[in-house]
């Protein structure tokens, strides 16, 4: 079986969360099973034809795998929060969502200018999020060079609104 049948596998569909219609796609089954967990890392790592500067996590999903790849290729892990969860000075970015609007910061000192990063978060649905992240990071005169996820809804057209920032889009398993 390959990693995208195992994620499947370990994968929950959860009916009607977080509200009726939607079949939310629960990872954190994932987190039981120690090996699928370092060949999902490996995954990424095995998909990376450049190292970046830095990898950018968005909360609070986008911390687990994010994190744990960065660390696996020795290089910083940068947080990208909800709004006012960070200490330090920041700035922010506003975005649409299906049901309302967001925002999402990043501390004004976390990336370099002209690193290059890799945008990472577990599920890649419309895109709205790791989009708001693509131009915090641009805002921070960084450059993203792509996008990480365990997991794509295909059917959503996310990597669509992504292209325009890179069209290195990894997904692990798409649905």
């Amino acid at each position: 079986m390959g990693l995208k049948d195992e994620i499947k596998q370990a994968v929950r569909d959860v009916p009607d969360f977080p509200k009726p219609g939607i079949v939310f796609k629960d990872i954190t089954p994932i987190f039981y099973d120690q090996v699928l967990c370092n060949s999902i890392v490996d995954g990424f790592v095995n998909r990376i034809n450049t190292v970046p500067d830095a990898i950018v996590g968005i909360e609070s999903r986008g911390f687990l795998f994010g994190f744990m790849l960065a660390n696996k290729l020795n290089i910083p892990f940068v947080l990208i929060r909800k709004a006012g969860k960070l200490p330090y000075k920041k700035i922010s970015y506003e975005y649409e969502l299906e049901y309302g609007v967001s925002k999402i910061e990043i501390h004004e000192d976390a990336l370099k200018k002209n690193w290059n990063v890799i945008i990472h978060d577990d599920l890649l649905a419309t895109g709205g999020t790791a989009e708001a992240a693509a131009h915090l990071v641009k805002m921070l005169g960084a450059n993203v060079i792509g996008f990480n996820f365990v997991i794509g809804l295909d059917f959503l057209k996310g990597k669509e609104k992504l292209n325009k920032h890179s069209n290195n889009i990894i997904c692990l398993a798409s649905y």
